[in-house]
């Protein structure tokens, strides 16, 4: 009993080691990503964070209904307003603002944007070195059942198949292949009357 409870403490303590390994590599991806922006891009996507929260549109809607309440009031009461209905100054602003916000969000969209394809280049190749690593094993493991006198020899297929490594501009004809048959079939019909 005590063996085995030895035995799964050390395959606990692996496991955990493990994960501890890919987590810091995790975060150590994503340091060198934050490491590598520029002190403009990090005001933006700190500004695009602050505005993205709902605190934001809820002062931003106060200060709107303040700005009208004022104005609407001086205008009302004869006095001379400093932007009176149909506040074109709280509108140019408002657009002003808009037109901010939008670029802040597409400049820290692409960036997301570029670290994304960066992390999905480096989960191909992990997948693409896996794969290989599998194939190997495979090949190991038929190598092994061929040279076992206690197991019958015969031939699989499926195994041999899969021993080889994956061709992965083939792969890629195939993708671009039915890509572009699926671009056809979902293409609108035309309306022009055929010949």
């Amino acid at each position: 009993m005590g063996r085995d409870t030895h035995h799964r403490e050390l395959r606990e303590a692996a496991q955990n080691a493990q994960v501890a390994e890919h987590a810091e590599t995790i975060a150590a991806i994503r340091a060198r990503a934050d490491n590598q922006r520029s002190p403009s891009q990090r005001y933006v996507e700190s500004f695009t964070a602050t505005i993205g929260r709902p605190a934001t549109i809820a002062i931003l809607l106060a200060l709107i209904a303040v700005w009208i309440a004022w104005n609407g009031y001086e205008h009302a009461s004869g006095r001379k307003a400093l932007d009176e209905p149909p506040f074109f100054w709280l509108q140019g602003v408002v657009a002003l603002y808009a037109a901010l916000i939008s670029t802040f969000v597409l400049a820290t969209q692409n960036r997301e944007k570029r670290h994304g394809e960066q992390r999905a280049y480096l989960e191909l190749q992990v997948n693409l070195l896996a794969e290989q690593k599998t194939a190997k094993i495979i090949e190991l493991l038929e190598e092994l059942r061929r040279d076992m006198p206690t197991v019958r020899d015969r031939v699989d297929h499926q195994a041999d198949a899969m021993q080889l490594p994956v061709d992965t501009k083939a792969v890629l004809s195939v993708l671009e292949e039915t890509m572009d048959s699926a671009s056809v079939d979902a293409a609108p019909p035309s309306d022009e009357p055929k010949a």
